[in-house]
């Protein structure tokens, strides 16, 4: 069984790795620039998010922390289930921080609109939003970026830190998942 699910996915390029750099470090300056003068944290969303946010911070020039969380719709399904799960929360106090939340597609919107209100609560100096990836025509709820790196169409996406069922993370590029 497990052998035949593998033969019917395939994996179509969508972003090269050259042009995810290349955006990566243009998202980094202007995060640089924007925030010059001050220290920035960083909240990656674990686990899809942790590539872009590495790549990400290398690339800020202004003082950077980081800290990380773990939200889910997903689980182990190609469709957002809606039931947003916190599965891990920050370790630190984000008050009176400089926040950027780091995450690696956004979709329907739902999950991080909840994150986005939770996370104000918490009385942050700023909040900002980063996405590596963005779809905006499967967004349900309004959810707006403030550095977006692409804006793909609606396809499930794998690579670079997107998965399927856990696989395919390690990919350097932005694929499109094909299941046959």
């Amino acid at each position: 069984m497990e052998e035949e699910r593998k033969m019917s996915e395939s994996v179509r390029v969508l972003i090269e790795e050259k042009k995810l750099n290349e955006r990566i470090a243009e998202l980094g300056a202007q995060i640089s620039s924007d925030y010059e003068g001050e220290e920035v944290c960083l909240i990656c969303i674990l686990k899809g998010s942790v590539f872009f946010t590495c790549e990400l911070a290398k690339r800020i020039t202004v003082p950077v922390t980081l800290d990380f969380m773990s939200v889910s719709s997903y689980g182990a399904s190609t469709v957002s289930s809606g039931v947003i799960q916190v599965k891990k929360d920050l370790d630190e106090s984000i008050e009176n921080k400089n926040i950027i939340v780091i995450e690696d597609i956004i979709d329907t919107g739902r999950t991080l609109k909840y994150l986005l209100e939770e996370l104000k609560k918490r009385g942050p100096k700023s909040l900002k939003l980063c996405t590596m990836l963005d779809k905006p025509d499967r967004r349900v709820v309004d959810v707006s970026t403030d550095y977006t790196g692409f804006e793909i169409p609606d396809e499930f996406v794998v690579g670079y830190g997107l998965d399927y069922a856990q696989r395919y993370r390690n990919l350097p590029y932005i694929g499109i998942l094909e299941l046959g």
